[in-house]
This record gives C-alpha cells, structure tokens and sequence, in this order.
C-alpha cells in the first residue's frame, strides 16, 4: 500500500461493501487449484475479530485464517488477495487508533513469514514478535525474508 499516512484504514476496516458473500467459480482450472468451486469472501473487520483473538506470544498465518472462515461459512476456500490486503488494512487500522488496539504482529504470511506491508515494516513485526519471545530467522541472499523460527509450534487453534 501507499500513502498509508494519508488513509483512513479505520473507514476501510469498516466498509464490508457487499462481504460476507460465496462466490460460485465456473473456471475449472481455478477450482482444481483451490479445490472447490464455492469461494468465500470475509469483510475486512471479519479479520479483525479474528486477528483480536490471537493471545500474547501465540501466532496465527493468513492461511489459517481463510481455513477458518471457510469452515465457518460453508465454502470451499476464503479469496486469497482480499485476505492479503484486509490483513494489511486491520493492521494499519489499528496502527491510526490510539487504543484498542489489534495484536497484528501475531498474523503472519505462509510459512511464518514476516510482513512486510504492517506498519513499520519487518522491523517493527520483528521487535514486537521477539519481545513476546519469539525467534526470527533471516532467509536469502538478495531476496531476504524473515520467519519466526519453529512457528508452528506457537500457532493458535482457532478451530469452531
């Protein structure tokens, strides 16, 4: 995202548009690759909740989150793009509120991987991630990412 300064994230977090909403794929070459045709759309503040839920020193993927509301509403998978950028939007939300804030630094991209769209950058999931006692790895030469080291084994069970 870009001019995030001059965004208000908190109007977005609560614009759900016409979401939630099962969208029904007719392209078979999509429902092979997400295995099944009915594709659900979560509105951003659903990601919210959910990102709210995530206690302190436990994580959750982006993933895991789509699963969940896939599960929870009768679909076959969550829509992937929207999911990347609500997760973003909740976390710039709640970056722009002085309190209530949303522990976003505990959701993290596939396979524990930092963000590096979340306010501040990686740095600043980093710091926050290892104050909550988590490890981070460095991955890459040219390309580098960060994960949280052995993240499975904080990962939280958001199951129904």
């Amino acid at each position: 995202m870009a001019n995030e300064n001059n965004k208000d994230f908190n109007a977005m977090l609560n614009d759900s548009k016409d979401m939630p909403k099962i969208h029904i794929l007719t392209d078979q070459k999509s429902i092979e690759k997400y295995g099944g045709d009915r594709m659900y759309f979560a509105p951003p503040v659903d990601y919210d909740k959910v990102m709210r839920l995530i206690p302190y020193g436990k994580l959750i993927t982006v993933g895991e989150i789509r699963k969940y509301f896939a599960r929870q509403n009768g679909a076959d998978f969550t829509e992937p793009i929207t999911a990347g950028i609500f997760v973003s939007i909740a976390a710039w939300a709640s970056y722009q509120r002085q309190t209530d804030k949303t522990p976003y630094w505990r959701t993290l991209k596939a396979n524990g991987e930092l963000n590096p769209k979340y306010p501040g950058g990686v740095e600043e999931q980093k710091k926050l991630l290892e104050a909550e006692g988590h490890s981070i790895v460095k991955k890459g030469r040219t390309n580098i990412r960060y994960y949280v080291k052995d993240y499975e084994k904080a990962l939280y069970d958001i199951a129904e």
